[in-house]
């Protein structure tokens, strides 16, 4: 009697166990299909990648694991799957002047002449994820600069526009952009401090230079419920990367994610 009984319990521990485990596989692959992205995993939202994404692609991913996804320092995560996708995607290297082609995956900005900047990767992680875009997000970008933010959004939204007020290099972004595929991509050249009033109102705006104040036009061709990103402050001083919210009822929600320091908003006069 007593070995049927040592037999019987060592039998139900067994039975215990097992079920157990299939227990916890099938909640840890319903977790996995629960979140699982909608979109392609290897672009963003789905779109097709550029003809340079296989070039430099096991460095770039890299570069987004440790300075973006999960930084070794410390700073704020990007969790957006979407917007990690598309990093991962686009070819930050064929947006840089060549002799500046082997720091492409360096996270730091780099120079691209006329005396402006490519930002740092985390940076232009950071402020599209701030964006919050929806495939259906029409946005504006203030300072096309290489082109390399507009490609970026592009993985999240068709509904993209690019202002540069600087012509050459507003030739060469649009140009790389062509290149590259992000045909979608609507740029022009001219003075981002006044938007771009024809196809206003955007859901969000981005400033990829710094501003001492938040321009008045921006302001108003952002539509309500709208985000805009914008580092805030002088050319010799650290700035403050701001979000700004504009409430359903037309208010000024403004909020300090962290402290950066961009090239100066360039007006009018000085950039022909």
């Amino acid at each position: 009697m007593s070995s049927w009984k040592h037999w019987t319990v060592d039998s139900v521990l067994l039975v215990a166990a097992v079920a157990l485990i299939a227990l916890l596989a099938s909640l840890n692959g319903g977790a996995a299909q629960d979140s699982k992205p909608p979109s392609d995993p290897g672009t963003g939202r789905g779109r097709s990648p550029p003809p340079a994404s296989n070039e430099s692609a096991e460095v770039r991913d890299k570069m987004v694991t440790r300075t973006i996804e999960r930084p070794w320092d410390g700073r704020t995560r990007v969790k957006d799957f979407n917007v990690l996708a598309a990093m991962r995607t686009v070819p930050r290297h064929v947006f840089v002047p060549p002799n500046m082609r082997r720091r492409a995956y360096a996270d730091s900005p780099l120079p691209i002449g006329h005396g402006q900047t490519i930002s740092q990767p985390y940076i232009v992680a950071l402020m599209t994820e701030l964006l919050a875009l929806t495939p259906e997000s029409k946005v504006l970008e203030i300072g096309t600069g290489s082109g390399y933010q507009a490609a970026v959004l592009a993985h999240l939204t068709t509904h993209v526009y690019s202002i540069e007020i600087i012509k050459p290099l507003a030739e060469r972004a649009a140009d790389t952009l062509r290149r590259q595929g992000y045909t979608e991509v609507k740029t022009r050249r001219g003075d981002g401090y006044f938007g771009w009033k024809e196809e206003a109102p955007f859901d969000a705006i981005i400033v990829t230079c710094a501003a001492g104040h938040l321009p008045p036009p921006l302001w108003e061709q952002l539509k309500p419920g709208g985000r805009i990103v914008i580092p805030i402050g002088g050319p010799h001083e650290l700035q403050r990367l701001v979000l700004v919210t504009k409430t359903a009822d037309g208010k000024r929600r403004s909020k300090t994610i962290t402290a950066v320091r961009f090239v100066p908003l360039t007006r009018d006069a000085e950039g022909e």
